[in-house]
């Protein structure tokens, strides 16, 4: 079944089907169906951001380039950590509610991910945990001293090259999408506040 945009969930209008080719509607409606499947319902952003659908749809693809477990060098959990970490710098109340349910998902640990997304530092992570956490508060609360110094702490940690450029990819995109996400006040669908509880 074709998506439908007749709620308003933002401060912008609501998206006209008729303004999006149909095979990117096809894209969307995928995405839509692996949620309703996955989840019960679906995130209310994927409602908004159809009103301008290729760039929507350059969102989705940069997305899945930093989140498919097959090509990627870390993990989707260490990955959400980072977007939790960066989102909660940055107050972006509507990513810290659909990424943190999405973490709860992949660790299991409610408390610990409600730790993490209240304030990193009063979560028990590992070394390489925090140096990761570090690095992402560091370069979205302090982006204009970001230097060596931050590739060096995580390679003294034992993070790769691969490993780092991923890690920076991460803190940008969500920094990225925290800034767009915040200007436009998507509402948080109610599903994320109790799921994978």
């Amino acid at each position: 079944m074709s998506m439908e945009y007749d709620e308003q969930l933002s401060y912008l209008q609501k998206p006209d089907k008729k303004d999006i080719p149909p095979d990117v509607q096809e894209i969307f409606d995928n995405n839509t169906k692996f949620q309703m499947e996955n989840w019960g319902f679906i995130n209310n952003l994927f409602k908004v951001l159809p009103l301008n659908p290729l760039q929507y749809k350059g969102f989705l693809d940069f997305k899945a380039s930093l989140f498919n477990p097959e090509t990627c060098f870390l993990s989707t959990a260490d990955k959400e950590m980072v977007g939790l970490v960066v989102s909660s710098t940055n107050h972006c109340s509507y990513c810290l509610t659909s990424h943190s349910d999405v973490l709860r998902g992949l660790v299991n640990d409610p408390e610990w991910v409600d730790k993490l997304t209240y304030n990193y530092r009063s979560a028990k992570l590992t070394e390489k945990q925090r140096a990761l956490c570090d690095y992402a508060y560091f370069a979205t609360a302090y982006p204009g001293e970001v230097s060596t110094d931050q590739v060096d702490k995580l390679r003294a940690v034992g993070f790769n090259d691969h490993e780092i450029l991923e890690a920076a990819f991460t803190v940008g995109f969500f920094n990225y999408t925290n800034r767009w996400v915040s200007t436009i006040a998507p509402i948080a669908n109610p599903g994320h506040f109790k799921h994978n509880r």
